[in-house]
């Protein structure tokens, strides 16, 4: 059983930053794909960014490339999001979420295991 704790989010004025992080613990595998969602008021839950546990390699959606980076510290099972100039429309409950290998990356239903979510609010 993987627990994943999401934390970082606030509420800031458009172009700010806000780095969110998400702890996993349990059972972990190399193989794993973690992924961040969002999810606005009456919206669907979006795939925003992942990166495959084993080797680095990131994933964005096309409306936060060039001002989003995901990145991972493995010795503490971290998967942090940067987000940078940040807009109005980027507010949201954010998610992290794992899955054990590297399916379908960006649909909600390809991951195992979510955290609680993180309010992001982005005010103009």
């Amino acid at each position: 059983q993987v627990q994943l704790a999401e934390s970082g989010g606030g509420s800031v004025q458009a172009g700010d930053s806000l780095k969110l992080s998400c702890a996993a613990s349990g059972g972990f595998f190399s193989s794993s794909f973690m992924g961040w969602f969002r999810q606005g008021p009456g919206k669907e839950r979006k795939f925003v960014a992942g990166i495959r546990w084993s080797g680095g390699a990131t994933y964005y959606e096309d409306a936060v490339k060039g001002r989003f980076t995901i990145s991972r510290d493995s010795a503490k099972n971290t998967v942090y999001l940067q987000m940078n100039s940040l807009k109005a429309e980027d507010t949201a409950v954010y998610y992290c979420a794992v899955q054990r290998n590297w399916l379908m990356y960006t649909q909600p239903y390809s991951y195992d295991y979510w955290g609680q979510g993180t309010q992001v609010t982005v005010s103009e």
